[in-house]
This record gives C-alpha cells, sequence and structure tokens, in this order.
C-alpha cells in the first residue's frame, strides 16, 4: 500500500503541514523536529507525490517559466538551471510561451487557470513588460526577474552587461580594430541598450568617432544575424570587426562572411554575447561575453521560491562575466 503523507505524520508525531515544510526546506522548523520528520521518512520510504503535497501545503509545487525570446540557446540554458534548482527542492516546472501582442494577459491568466503555479520566472523581454507585471501584482502571484532593466522592487537576477561590452571592446581596439560593427539586440530589452552602451562608450575611451552606418538593428535571433551582416558588409568600406549582441546573431554573422568567401578571422573578427552553446559549437569558436544563464537561471529561481515561501524573502542578485576569447577574433588584416 502506498505510504501517505498522513502516515509520515503520524510516525513522526508532527502534523501534515509540518512535514511538508520539512521535505520542501522552509525555514522556521526546529532541528529536533526536521530530524524526526527525515527518520519517520526513511522508515516508511515515503516517496511526495504531487498531489498530497498540494493538498498538505495549499500549493501546487510548481514554478513556470514565462518566456517570449528568439533565442533557443539562451532558453535552453535559463531551462537547464531552473531544473537543477526546482529538483533539489522537489517543484515541478511548466514552460509557458506568452506572446507580445494582445493576447499576452489572457496567456498569463490561461496559465494560472490550466496549472496553477506557485510562482513564475520571467525572462526579457517579459521581464520588463507592465501589462504582465501588474497583472501578476494584481493576482497576487510571486515573481522574479532575468535582467530587468530596473531592479527597483524586483527579485531574481542581473549582469553588468554594459561593463561586460566595454572589456570586449577594448580587446577588439588592442588588436587594432578601430571600424567596428554592431548588430543590436530587440529594442523590448534591456541588453539592447545595455550592450549598445557598452560598445558606444569603448569606442569612446578609444578614441575612436561613433559610426551610424556600422550599427544595424537585430532581433535576438540567427536570421537577424545573417541580415545584419548582409547589410554592414555591404558597405563601401565594411568593418574590420563586428560584435553582435547574442551568439546566435554572432554565428550568422559568420555564415554570411563565409558565404561571402571572406575569412574568419582573418577578413572579418566576429564576437557575440553570452557564451551559449552555439559559441562553441561553431567553426571558428566564437569570442564572446560569457553571461553564466544557467546559473542565472538556478539562483533566479531559488530566490523564487524563498519567495514563495516568505512574502519577504528574495533578492535581486548580481552575477560576474567574463571575456572568453576564441578562434574568431585576431587583428586585422588592414589597418
Amino acid at each position: 500500500m502506498r505510504i501517505r503523507i498522513e502516515d509520515v505524520a503520524a510516525a513522526a508525531g508532527v502534523s501534515m503541514k509540518t512535514v511538508s515544510r520539512v521535505l520542501n526546506n522552509e525555514p522556521n522548523v526546529r532541528e529536533e523536529m526536521r530530524e524526526r520528520v527525515m527518520q519517520a521518512v526513511t522508515e516508511l520510504q515515503y516517496k511526495p507525490n504531487p498531489s498530497a503535497r498540494s493538498l498538505a501545503g495549499q500549493r501546487s509545487y510548481s514554478v513556470a517559466l514565462a518566456y517570449n525570446n528568439p533565442s533557443r540557446n539562451y532558453m535552453m540554458e535559463v531551462q537547464n538551471g531552473m531544473l537543477e534548482a526546482c529538483h533539489a527542492s522537489n517543484y515541478n516546472l511548466f514552460l509557458a510561451a506568452v506572446s507580445l501582442g494582445r493576447e499576452r494577459v489572457a496567456d498569463i491568466q490561461g496559465l494560472f487557470r490550466n496549472f496553477g503555479p506557485d510562482g513564475v520566472l520571467l525572462i526579457p523581454p517579459l521581464t520588463d513588460d507592465k501589462l504582465i507585471i501588474d497583472e501578476l501584482e494584481k493576482m497576487g502571484v510571486p515573481f522574479a526577474c532575468i535582467a530587468p532593466k530596473s531592479a527597483a522592487g524586483r527579485i531574481g537576477v542581473a549582469m553588468d552587461e554594459t561593463t561586460a561590452v566595454l572589456e570586449l571592446m577594448a580587446k577588439l581596439v588592442e588588436l587594432g580594430h578601430t571600424r567596428i560593427g554592431h548588430i543590436k539586440g530587440a529594442t523590448a530589452h534591456g541588453a539592447c541598450r545595455w550592450r549598445f552602451d557598452g560598445y558606444r562608450k569603448g569606442l569612446q575611451n578609444a578614441g575612436i568617432a561613433f559610426d551610424p552606418e556600422l550599427v544595424v538593428q537585430g532581433a535576438f535571433s540567427f536570421e537577424s544575424g545573417c541580415a545584419g551582416a548582409q547589410a554592414l558588409l555591404d558597405l563601401r568600406k565594411p568593418p574590420t570587426a563586428i560584435f553582435a549582441a547574442n551568439d546566435d546573431m554572432a554565428a550568422g554573422v559568420i555564415r554570411v562572411a563565409r558565404e561571402r568567401g571572406l575569412n574568419v578571422p582573418g577578413d572579418l573578427s566576429v564576437c557575440g554575447f553570452d557564451d551559449t552553446p552555439i559559441s562553441r559549437h561553431i567553426y571558428p569558436s566564437l569570442t564572446t561575453i560569457r553571461q553564466p544563464t544557467s546559473e542565472m537561471g538556478r539562483l533566479a529561481t531559488l530566490e523564487l521560491l524563498a519567495r514563495i515561501r516568505s512574502p519577504e524573502a528574495g533578492r535581486m542578485l548580481r552575477v560576474d562575466h567574463a571575456l572568453v576569447m576564441r578562434e574568431s577574433t585576431q587583428a586585422p588584416a588592414r589597418r
């Protein structure tokens, strides 16, 4: 016969709520009580099931990743980090695709009507979507954010992306590049502005005049990287290096360069941002900024779970970046 949470509570001499709190690593449980519960769990070989936990704790013991992001590599990295945190806390994870049109509030409402997660993690651009945030706050649902434009009153994880790009630009200048193109990300993302700011400040720090024809709009997708590369390489005086605002777009640049018979990095240096797996899988391997995306997903989920357990808990954390030099950059052939 299946062992139930009631059996564990009876064996330990505690309430079902106490068993639930122990199993979910909630705070403010006496160590002696925790040991009694865990001893009963071990002796009875109890394995929690979602319905029993939900009844005991009045929760679904699930969280959702709400997304509308064209980069599959970025999404997978965030998801991997979330799964690690959820597994450690005996939580389930739902993926919730949310549109950017009028339907987006209805999408969020449908998520709770159909699955009822205890909380939601938002990633760009949803992390800055006022309608979605207002709806979550109206419903009283805990949520965490990755890379919000403003950290005020938010919990989750962010990184200093402007400083990261400044380091990358300094390295390109050190290699001898003075004509550097940039493919921007989708304008709804804070990352678009932060990475563009780093690009402009990097030029300024090197005493290089900003040339608007060297900047094209992208959308954080491989296809927009291809289109941006076509525009930049069609210039009368094309750049000797291109910084794309994420790795997917940088991979598109390399594709277009190779189609045109250009050698990367001999004829054109290319760099990206994020250090997602594609940066290591393509040839030549990509110089990029390492954003610990999987770790950010894990940490943001832990802060979300803390907020679910206590309305006053949860922080906005900062993570470090690293410049990763690989095969796609070198000194320009012409100076």
